[in-house]
């Protein structure tokens, strides 16, 4: 585990031995707490992609998309140098639920 992580995890314990006075207290220290673990899980997920695509470049796969063939369009590899799917594919692995604001995968049929 990262310093980062480890520090998250010890917060509330290494600042002072004592509980906190209020729930809003606790609570603020709590969503820290897992903001600062969420963006450390976000930045290994990013950072295992990219390792991911310097292996597509390096067998000659990169800028193909995994799941049709076809040639992924400059403009999404200068947004996202990483990305493995083409637009079209990628929106239909993970479709964005505009009225609940969140992500969910679609299983391939």
């Amino acid at each position: 585990m990262t310093q980062m992580a480890d520090n998250a995890l010890n917060h509330d314990h290494s600042r002072s031995t004592s509980m906190p006075t209020d729930m809003a207290e606790l609570g603020s220290g709590n969503f820290e707490q897992e903001l600062t673990l969420s963006l450390l899980g976000n930045e290994e997920v990013a950072l295992n992609e990219i390792e991911v695509a310097i292996a597509r470049i390096e067998d000659g796969s990169f800028g193909r998309c995994e799941t049709c063939g076809v040639k992924i369009h400059k403009s999404r590899l200068q947004a996202i140098p990483y990305a493995a799917q083409c637009v079209k594919c990628a929106s239909e692995l993970e479709p964005i639920d505009f009225q609940r604001g969140s992500k969910h995968r679609v299983l391939p049929r």
